[in-house]
């Protein structure tokens, strides 16, 4: 008698088989989604997940919100079409609506809005397309460990590319910040590289059709902006009459702490990319952009996809909800609370390098604190340089705002002493991290410039109660990478300290890792 091969056993080995090689998430997360709601998803085999990986970032309110199905079902049962190209319909006039509605001030008075392929690589497209034709210049001003989608255009802007069109330009960051010296000043350096490339006549770099910059960069390591270096970007491209482009396919809709992150720095751009969450969980993306940059002649830009109804009415129904429900603030002060449990983390773990984020968008830099760490000099950065950023306004982010504060070996003050370099990236260390995540049913993602980076993207009605299970399985995991990771290398094992101050339970020794769920919670 054949033996009968178990549901998800068979349907990942055809997987294997059949799809191509460039599958990514598959590999990582060998599960069989069945069902879900919220932050869990159950899998074939009856096994529950609490999902932060959240479609990318795509379901700012969790899977099969009601809202959204009750959206969906309401286009579906009224007989609307479904496919209209870019007709006018009553679906797409709400979505535009509450799109506006929500709009930084400043721009949604005088914007147009484009309606593109409906991912938000197409939109990127389209915006570069858009500043071209409206300068009538070619160029790009794009950022190192940038990340834009997977098509030819918005490549050339993303970090592993190499292309004329495009000057790349250092993006501030603390822990591997490029000039030695992080906070505020290396936030000037990047500031002032901008301006010198532009304005030196043998910089190689031509006047730009417009800059294309993250508010966080995501793939790039979950790396908030400096709000002084994002007004300064906005004042520099102003001043040379450059479009500034806002990517906030991952970074809008309440993900960050404010409706889209360029709020965060008062900073109101000439174009907005947006995708992800605005299509409630179904594909969408446009183009917001300033009037006076609608230049196009009719069919400039076009696609088959671009009035899907489906998702413009689960998209009116998310960005609604995210807004009356104050979700950004609820992210903004739930993401403080899980930075901070995050940061206690790292003082029991050395091998957690960094902890950063802004609301709901957490990364936490995986490194081999036995690697080279030791200390790097700043440069010779000189007296009024040292001072410069109170003049430019590059102010240090307090460190409870949510923006980033490095875990481990942080730089000391003054920056002309010798501050400390970051241990080496440990990818290694981070796949083993998201593997035992995954065991103990937790979906979490990985990224940054040596993929060593866990990435945390959970959606904005995470309740507390989740928040805490998610932060426990989290610390459990790193634990356990940690304790493999030491005996790999012949050493002790790892210590198994209480870093998320949890009080001692009966019946847990004192000290222990709370595990919530333990592995993967089986349903029923």
């Amino acid at each position: 008698m054949a033996v009968t091969e178990p549901v998800p056993e068979g349907i990942l080995r055809r997987q294997s088989a059949r799809e191509s090689a460039a599958r990514t998430y598959a590999r990582a997360l060998p599960i069989v989604p069945v069902r879900a709601r919220g932050l869990t998803i159950e899998g074939a085999d009856g096994r529950r997940y609490l999902d932060c990986l959240s479609g990318a970032g795509t379901l700012a309110l969790g899977h099969n919100h009601p809202v959204v199905l009750e959206a969906i079902r309401g286009v579906l049962d009224s007989g609307a079409p479904l496919h209209v190209l870019d007709l006018a319909t009553p679906v797409k006039d709400a979505f535009i609506t509450e799109l506006f509605r929500t709009l930084p001030p400043g721009l949604a008075d005088h914007a147009r809005v484009q309606f593109c392929g409906p991912a938000g690589t197409d939109a990127v497209e389209a915006a570069l397309k858009l500043v071209r034709s409206a300068t009538g210049r070619t160029g790009v001003l794009a950022f190192t460990g940038a990340y834009h989608g997977m098509t030819a255009g918005s490549l050339e802007a993303s970090g592993g590319a190499y292309d004329v069109r495009v000057a790349r330009l250092p993006y501030p960051q603390d822990y591997r910040c490029p000039f030695g010296v992080g906070g505020a000043r290396g936030a000037e350096l990047a500031a002032r590289w901008t301006e010198s490339v532009l304005d030196d006549p043998k910089s190689g770099v031509r006047q730009p059709a417009g800059m294309i910059l993250e508010p966080v960069q995501g793939e790039g390591g979950v790396i908030p902006a400096p709000d002084a270096w994002m007004r300064r970007m906005r004042q520099i491209t102003a001043d040379r009459s450059i479009p500034l482009i806002a990517d906030e396919v991952q970074t809008g809709v309440g993900r960050t702490g404010a409706f889209w992150a360029v709020e965060h720095s008062g900073v109101t751009p000439d174009v907005m990319v947006l995708s992800k969450a605005i299509g409630g969980s179904l594909p969408l993306a446009v183009v917001v952009y300033r009037e006076d940059l609608d230049v196009w002649q009719p069919g400039a830009h076009a696609g088959t996809f671009r009035g899907n109804q489906l998702a413009m009415a689960a998209g009116t129904a998310t960005l609604a909800y995210v807004r009356e429900h104050r979700l950004a603030e609820r992210a903004a002060v739930l993401g403080a609370r899980m930075l901070g449990r995050l940061r206690d983390l790292a003082r029991d773990f050395p091998c957690i390098g960094d902890v950063r984020g802004r609301g709901l968008m957490i990364g936490v830099e995986m490194v081999d604190p036995e690697g080279a760490c030791g200390t790097g000099e700043t440069g010779g950065i000189d007296a009024p340089l040292a001072d410069a950023h109170t003049d430019a306004g590059l102010d240090t982010p307090a460190d409870g705002d949510g923006v980033g504060a490095r875990a481990a070996k942080p730089r000391t003050e003054p920056q002309s002493a010798p501050v400390t370099a970051p241990c080496p990236a440990a990818p290694a260390l981070a796949v083993a991290v998201q593997r035992e995540c995954l065991r103990r049913g937790l979906i979490v993602e990985l990224g940054g410039r040596h993929a060593s980076v866990v990435r945390l993207l959970p959606p904005l009605t995470i309740t507390d109660e989740q928040a805490a299970a998610v932060l426990d399985r989290l610390a459990d995991a790193v634990a356990a990478a940690a304790g493999n990771h030491d005996r790999g290398k012949g050493r002790s094992d790892h210590p198994q300290p209480n870093p998320l101050n949890e009080p001692s339970r009966p019946g847990r020794p004192p000290g222990r890792v709370p595990r919530q769920g333990g592995r993967a919670e089986r349903a029923g």
